[in-house]
């Protein structure tokens, strides 16, 4: 699976479960290739590099928020192939409150979503 396959079973799994506020999920679509002059306009609204893949904005656990950067599990290496600019910016969204983490694999951001929701829990990222 690639890693939009991954993000679509992940869109799908949410779109079939029970969770209070799961639908307030949405998609940050910062990759992928685009045109120079469409990259410059989003440049311009404010689309920057490295922010995470997905944004779940319910205040559970202490946290402000999740942030998930999602990985397809062939990347799957000590850093799950994020780039450093990734890997900081989950940093410091940490550092301001959110729960910022590295997912490999839809399955794997599935559970730290549940995990999350469930407020009391540790959250546990597992590939």
């Amino acid at each position: 699976m690639s890693e939009h396959d991954e993000q679509v079973a992940l869109f799908d799994w949410a779109e079939m479960v029970h969770l209070p506020g799961i639908e307030l999920m949405y998609a940050i679509p910062n990759g992928g290739h685009r045109h120079p002059a469409v990259a410059a306009k989003l440049k311009k609204e404010g689309v920057k590099a490295s922010i995470p893949d997905i944004h779940l904005p319910i205040a559970r656990g202490g946290y402000h928020g999740l942030y998930i950067e999602l990985k397809k599990p062939k990347d799957a290496t000590p850093a799950g192939r994020a780039t450093e600019g990734q890997i900081e910016m989950l940093s410091a969204l940490s550092e301001e409150g959110h729960l910022a983490l590295l997912c490999v694999g839809w399955g794997a951001a599935k559970k730290t979503i549940v995990d999350y929701m469930a407020a009391g829990k540790t959250v546990v990222v597992v590939p």
